[in-house]
């Protein structure tokens, strides 16, 4: 009997322990994450290092305040220090500097028209760095340009101004007889001509991107011949500063200027590059970036108007919206005839518009701008 029950005892001891078992197998055992996926864990994007080229500084509250605030936004979105080189001269220095940058960038954007031939010779040489030019026109395999459609907001500029003179002579201050400053007048011509076809814009030119002192002289050039209202390409307020002093109507470039002179101020021209830097340096992490020219317009928000002075009426201000919305849904181009150049010759036919390559090289003036575009 008792050999009965310890066999019974011992069956029921064998019967816990097999579930015991069974019960351990059951859980599931823990792994270690696939090695694939530790390896990407630990792996960090690494950034390319980015350099500007600055003819100027950017204090100048112009042209190179806005390349300055569109590389601010680059170092932002990706959390860099990207270089810049301020004060550098069109010419030799500005191939030696590009050069010395290219040793240690991965990316150069060199900010203006000057700098195309330097930058293309430095390009040549340093195949693997990707160089991007502001208003050129030549390519190569590491080298892109990019330029904003500054005569769209020019033609809206030259609206505001047609409404605004009352003597029909309006004055602007060129900066270089360049393609971008020449066709830039040309459309604020046409613009204003389009509120009164016998409006006549008088160009002198200053030969400076920012000299306040000699910009200066040239605004005082024209206000002497009694323009009432003043435009200036270049990036320094002093143009609009000496026609405050004269009571006239003023617009700068670039950027929003309204500060220098509040109570004449009309708008101008601005420039918007920080989303386009920030396209380039991403295509150049995602390794999709290609050679090639790219022009930014008012539906792409590269180009723009400042805010209107406190001092222009509601019904300019409502005019100029109104083209400009048809610059933006397509139905208004700048460049369409009829039009005619200073000599009478017809440029474009009636309904005729001009191809995005022509007004990139334009070296003459339509009728009704008075002045010549030095050989």
């Amino acid at each position: 009997m008792k050999i009965k029950w310890l066999g019974m005892i011992v069956l029921v001891i064998i019967f816990f322990m097999f579930a015991a078992c069974s019960q351990e197998s059951s859980q599931p055992a823990e792994s270690s994450p696939p090695e694939e996926e530790t390896e990407a864990s630990t792996e960090t994007t690494e950034m390319p290092r980015v350099a500007f080229v600055y003819i100027g500084v950017p204090g100048d509250g112009g042209w190179t305040f806005e390349h300055d605030k569109g590389r601010q936004v680059v170092d932002e979105a990706f959390g860099i220090t990207s270089t810049t080189v301020e004060n550098v001269p069109e010419g030799p220095d500005a191939e030696r500097v590009i050069e010395e940058l290219a040793q240690d960038h991965d990316v150069i954007f060199t900010t203006s028209f000057g700098y195309m031939d330097p930058t293309v010779n430095v390009a040549k040489k340093y195949p693997d760095v990707v160089f991007m030019h502001a208003t050129g026109y030549k390519i190569e395999d590491n080298l892109g340009t990019y330029q904003g459609k500054g005569y769209q907001p020019g033609y809206l500029a030259g609206i505001a101004a047609g409404n605004l003179t009352e003597n029909n002579k309006i004055g602007y201050v060129g900066a270089f007889p360049i393609p971008e400053v020449i066709y830039t007048i040309n459309a604020f011509t046409l613009g204003a001509q389009s509120v009164n076809p016998d409006i006549e814009v008088s160009v002198v030119w200053s030969n400076t991107w920012f000299d306040p002192a000699t910009e200066r002289q040239a605004a005082i050039t024209l206000l002497d011949e009694g323009v009432d209202v003043l435009a200036n390409y270049q990036d320094s307020p002093a143009g609009i500063q000496a026609a405050a002093e004269r009571g006239v109507w003023g617009m700068g470039n670039d950027s929003d200027m309204n500060k220098y002179a509040p109570d004449t101020y009309v708008t101008n021209p601005t420039l918007n590059w920080g989303p386009y830097y920030v396209d380039v340096v991403q295509s150049i992490i995602d390794g999709t970036w290609e050679p090639g020219s790219y022009y930014g317009g008012l539906k792409e928000e590269m180009v723009d108007l400042a805010p209107y002075g406190k001092n222009v009426p509601q019904d300019v201000q409502a005019a100029v919206e109104e083209k400009k919305q048809e610059i933006i849904d397509g139905s208004l181009e700048v460049f369409t005839g009829p039009i005619t150049d200073q000599t009478g010759e017809v440029k474009l036919n009636e309904g005729e518009t001009m191809p995005l390559e022509d007004i990139l090289s334009m070296n003459w003036f339509v009728k009704g701008v008075k002045g010549t575009i030095p050989e």
